[in-house]
């Protein structure tokens, strides 16, 4: 099921949003592919999504262990007067505590192939 993601200002929060429940979370992380939504023509806000197809690949809060598997790779910027973002499409999000949004690479060990 589709899942959007966007920065709720007001409460600090990171807010998931699919056509069955509305959860927030301090932190995100997104294990998979994701892509950019816009919807230049509302008039409220947010008008830009990070849209996630697979519910599964939403961790929420995740812990260290998980996050040491990721490096971080450039910031994900939304430019609200332009309803536009730096990047469309990926694989791996990091939403931080600090309302910051990073593009990561996933590190290989030894031991994965």
């Amino acid at each position: 099921m589709k899942s959007k993601i966007h920065r709720c200002n007001c409460r600090n929060a990171w807010s998931i949003q699919n056509r069955k429940r509305k959860i927030t979370a301090a932190e995100i992380l997104l294990n998979g592919d994701w892509a950019a939504e816009l919807k230049p023509e509302r008039k409220g806000e947010p008008k830009g999504f990070i849209a996630v197809k697979q519910t599964e690949d939403i961790i929420i809060n995740p812990i260290k262990d998980t996050m040491e598997k990721f490096e971080k790779v450039m910031k994900l910027y939304y430019d609200k007067q332009e309803v536009t973002f730096n990047r469309m499409q990926g694989k791996y999000l990091y939403f931080s505590e600090n309302g910051s949004c990073y593009i990561l690479k996933r590190i290989m060990n030894e031991t994965e192939d």
